[in-house]
């Protein structure tokens, strides 16, 4: 069956254009029926972001799910990974996180995690599919069992608590100049009180949402704000968040970024240092560069590739034992802590690696060079370009040029009908001039 709804992490679109509050009740309905396993009184954690369309979103789910007669409690504007971690404390049967991530404010979405706070499988994302094209009325509860909703307060206090609580009691941040940006987002309360507590001089950006700048021309997408800030302030560091902050980049001293792969870096060699590492290697996507592949190695780490999304990240984490793993966009997952990426529970780590060395960021978060990464994207209109001899052949005689100097990584959209051709290598201008070549190929084979 073809997914109509669900994507690699949850539904997303337009507000009032994919996202209704038709859909968003049937999504209730649908997931609230699927987790109905047990005679227990069943409940469903609801958290959003900040922006405009999440009232509507969240009531229209309200009642989807008290219409099954699963009991809601609202914890409002929230990390994801709060409502992950919320889920699995608050022993709900089910969490929803209402948010768009890094898009703008005219989207919207829906993530679901289970009870353990895991978001969910595809055969479980295929039977609430499923539902959501059936007529449910014959399914909905009787008047006496309907569900009831409540507002719970107290739970950002609950994540700062568990926040704190990923470093060590004896660490503080005193001293330590950070500025933090929230994206004008779901972090915009706590990351900057957490930093707070724990000792540091903050200077908050991004914390004044008004429903339409989530994200605007800030966050993890728009770093240039918090570049900007963190010369104007000659603060330490910079930590910016995205819209739900489940991913961050960060700016050293000088304003220059610090993508995911120099976090991951920073996190495996201090994890093992520590003997935290569960075993030896992390896992991230083919995405990430080559360089840091070739860092890990010299520490003795391997590195694990997944397929593009942290869900897959995730997966392979759990299936082998891996605790740390991640993406170039800054999805960090430290599988000792959370259920999910945490953007806010990373940069706490990254800062414990400074407070504990002593140096400037950009010589701590900066422990490798990366490979020059060419990326390039054909639109076709029909039919399967990557079939095509000419294509197969061109793509064939890139990876031998490129063999133990670089790699090739071709791949179509999951959304979009664009094949993908990235390359990274030593030598720029020889990356450039493959994937240049496998560009051509495929121009042709489209226009064929």
């Amino acid at each position: 069956m073809s997914r109509r709804y669900f994507g690699t992490d949850g539904i997303r679109g337009r507000a009032n254009g994919l996202i209704t509050p038709e859909l968003a009740l049937k999504v209730g309905q649908a997931a609230g029926l699927v987790f109905q396993r047990g005679d227990h009184r069943h409940r469903v954690v609801i958290g959003k972001d900040t922006r405009l369309s999440g009232y509507m979103i969240e009531n229209a789910m309200v009642a989807g799910f008290t219409s099954v007669g699963m009991d809601v409690l609202l914890v409002g504007p929230m990390p994801t990974p709060a409502v992950a971690m919320l889920t699995k404390s608050m022993r709900a049967d089910l969490g929803v996180m209402i948010s768009a991530s890094h898009n703008l404010f005219e989207d919207n979405g829906i993530k679901l995690f289970g009870p353990l706070g895991y978001k969910l499988s595809d055969d479980v994302e295929k039977q609430i599919e499923e539902l959501l094209d059936e007529n449910l009325d014959k399914r909905l509860s009787q008047s006496a069992s309907l569900g009831r909703a409540r507002r719970i307060d107290g739970v950002h206090d609950r994540y700062i608590e568990f926040a704190k609580r990923t470093l060590p009691r004896n660490l503080s941040l005193d001293g330590l100049r950070v500025v933090i940006d929230c994206a004008h987002g779901a972090a915009y309360k706590v990351a900057p009180e957490a930093l707070w507590e724990l000792g540091a001089d903050v200077i908050s950006i991004g914390v004044e949402p008004d429903g339409f700048n989530i994200n605007k021309e800030c966050g993890s997408t728009a770093p240039e704000a918090l570049s900007r800030k963190v010369r104007e302030m000659r603060a330490d560091i910079g930590i910016a968040l995205d819209g739900d902050a489940d991913r961050l980049i960060m700016v050293d001293e000088r304003g220059h970024l610090v993508d995911g792969d120099q976090l991951l870096a920073v996190i495996a060699q201090s994890w093992k240092e520590d003997g935290r590492l569960a075993k030896p290697g992390i896992v991230s996507t083919v995405m990430s560069n080559l360089g840091l592949e070739r860092f890990l190695k010299g520490q003795g780490i391997d590195l694990i590739r997944t397929a593009v999304g942290d869900r897959y990240v995730l997966e392979q984490m759990l299936q082998h034992g891996y605790n740390v793993g991640g993406e170039p966009s800054g999805h960090i997952i430290m599988s000792d802590h959370a259920t999910t990426g945490d953007g806010f529970v990373a940069a706490l780590q990254v800062l414990a690696v400074v407070t504990k060395l002593g140096r400037p960021v950009s010589e701590v978060c900066h422990l490798f060079d990366p490979l020059p990464q060419i990326l390039k994207n054909v639109r076709y209109r029909s039919g399967k370009p990557l079939d095509d001899a000419e294509v197969k052949s061109t793509i064939a005689a890139g990876e031998q040029r490129l063999n133990g100097h670089g790699r090739l990584l071709i791949r179509p959209s999951g959304t979009e009908p664009v094949i993908r051709v990235m390359g990274e290598g030593d030598d720029r201008v020889m990356v450039e001039e493959v994937v240049d070549s496998i560009v051509d190929a495929l121009g042709h084979a489209a226009a064929a």
